[in-house]
């Protein structure tokens, strides 16, 4: 039988110990679990942001996969603590929206509520949750306890508003929605919303204020001066430059308009 995998992904960085502590309390539940760190370097408190990561990463997870979420700023507060199963794999994170882009794209066959004491640490921190309540939840789904056990079902559950793009019969107009670690900048229109506008004709790339000349398939095509856009891996619309970073040269933040026009 397959090693059970969890899959961590979090806001906390690995100079603390937050990150260590969670897998510790991890391997003590399940000590046959292997972990996998998607990323603990999202913004603080950016819940949109670990969503639209979460979403681009769990797929690629064998079958069976549990993912622990801890992005959290309501942390300490009445919000409720989740759990997630959408068949092939199953989520444990705050119920502050991080789970929307999966569960947009994967119809959850149940989520419930973390009520059930038993399965979280004795003593719960107001500040750590991460440690005491959601990784004891993802150790115990992973060592086989069915969600039903962890809580009552919850059909509430917050679901954040991910902006869409607007597609016009010579248009699509959508929006930065992320920025990487190599400074490209990354809209929320994907390949099919371009090429609805690109394939009845020629077109002009736009984001904020800037005209963007060309559109490549690889970052090696990019000139040394140049700006470009291109699809990245998810299949969205980006823009980089050559061996430098994009959004120090075009200046926009998340939010920014990407207008895909017929010319």
């Amino acid at each position: 039988m397959a090693r059970p995998v969890v899959a961590l992904l979090s806001d906390f960085g690995f100079r603390d110990h937050y990150v260590g502590a969670m897998k510790g309390v991890v391997l003590n539940i399940c000590p046959e679990a292997t972990l996998v760190d998607i990323s603990h370097e999202i913004p603080a408190h950016d819940v949109l942001t670990a969503a639209l990561e979460l979403a681009a990463a769990y797929r690629y997870f064998p079958v069976g996969s549990v993912f622990l979420v801890v992005v959290d700023p309501g942390v300490g507060s009445d919000r409720r603590g989740v759990a997630a199963d959408v068949g092939d794999y199953r989520f444990v994170a705050p119920d502050n929206g991080v789970l929307t882009a999966v569960l947009g794209e994967q119809p959850p066959r149940r989520v419930v509520e973390l009520t059930e004491r038993r399965y979280a640490r004795p003593t719960v921190s107001r500040t750590f949750e991460g440690r005491d309540r959601f990784a004891p939840a993802a150790a115990w789904i992973a060592k086989g306890v069915q969600l039903s056990a962890l809580g009552r079902p919850l059909r509430d559950y917050r679901v954040l508003d991910v902006p869409v793009p607007d597609l016009a019969d010579d248009r699509v107009v959508g929006q930065v929605l992320r920025i990487d670690r190599f400074g490209n900048v990354v809209s929320n229109i994907d390949r099919k919303a371009f090429e609805s506008v690109a394939q009845r004709g020629s077109i002009q790339i736009e984001v904020g204020p800037h005209v963007i000349g060309r559109l490549v398939e690889t970052y090696t095509e990019i000139g040394d001066d140049e700006v470009c856009a291109l699809f990245g891996g998810t299949e969205h619309l980006e823009f980089a430059a050559s061996s430098s970073s994009a959004v120090d040269r075009l200046g926009v933040e998340r939010g920014a308009a990407v207008v895909v026009r017929q010319e």
